[in-house]
């Protein structure tokens, strides 16, 4: 189904034994972000490769977040570099469309998963890959649709993925972006403070990939 480059195939369970486990939080949040939304206010000439004319980039990952069930670390010291090798980062382009994101999203938050470098991008992506994203999500034409809509396309697709378990968001009556929370093993786990800060918005706008 789509996603940031194309096609990707449908996601299947994660074994834990399979993912590097970090420590020091109690969670994660995987933030999607709705590429178009990004675009029209971050980059409509589309110079940028997230945003160019023909990629059709839907949801990227903005990020894979360590969170306290009240609050969340960021910036942590940690044994790793500040940047992230391109030889490393290389590999992620097709779901973190940049190396400025990647750096970025590693030294906010990577820092504080008790991790690697390469193992928190190997984490990011198989949190990614964890997510099944429907056609009813990601087949956007520019209507109008609801966050509880999206939410509930989500949920049926995702066994053991609750409402409780992620929020969507919105900015300006559009999508912004879908956060799933996850365990440190990547299993979908209920998280209050993520679900209250949701959109609340009957019927939000989601721009259409281009």
């Amino acid at each position: 189904m789509p996603s940031a480059g194309g096609q990707r195939p449908a996601s299947s369970p994660v074994r834990p034994a399979s993912v590097p486990i970090g420590h020091g939080f109690d969670f994660y949040v995987l933030s999607l972000s709705w590429s178009p939304t990004w675009c029209m206010d971050n980059d409509s000439s589309g110079e940028g490769e997230q945003c160019r004319t023909g990629r059709r980039a839907g949801f990227i990952v903005h990020g894979l977040w360590p969170q306290f069930e009240r609050g969340h670390p960021e910036f942590c010291r940690s044994r790793e570099p500040d940047r992230v090798p391109a030889a490393l980062g290389r590999a992620y382009l097709d779901i973190i469309p940049s190396m400025g994101l990647i750096g970025h999203q590693w030294r906010k938050h990577g820092s504080c998963s008790g991790l690697t470098q390469r193992d928190y991008l190997a984490v990011t992506r198989a949190a990614f890959e964890r997510v099944v994203l429907p056609d009813a999500v990601e087949d956007a034409d520019g209507g109008r649709t609801g966050p509880a809509e999206i939410e509930a396309a989500l949920v049926a697709a995702n066994p053991g993925l609750s409402a409780r378990g992620l929020a969507v968001t919105c900015d300006g009556g559009r999508l912004e972006e879908i956060r799933i929370c996850l365990t440190p093993d990547l299993n979908f786990r209920d998280c209050p403070e993520v679900d209250r800060a949701a959109c609340r918005a009957k019927t939000i706008t989601q721009p259409p990939v281009r």
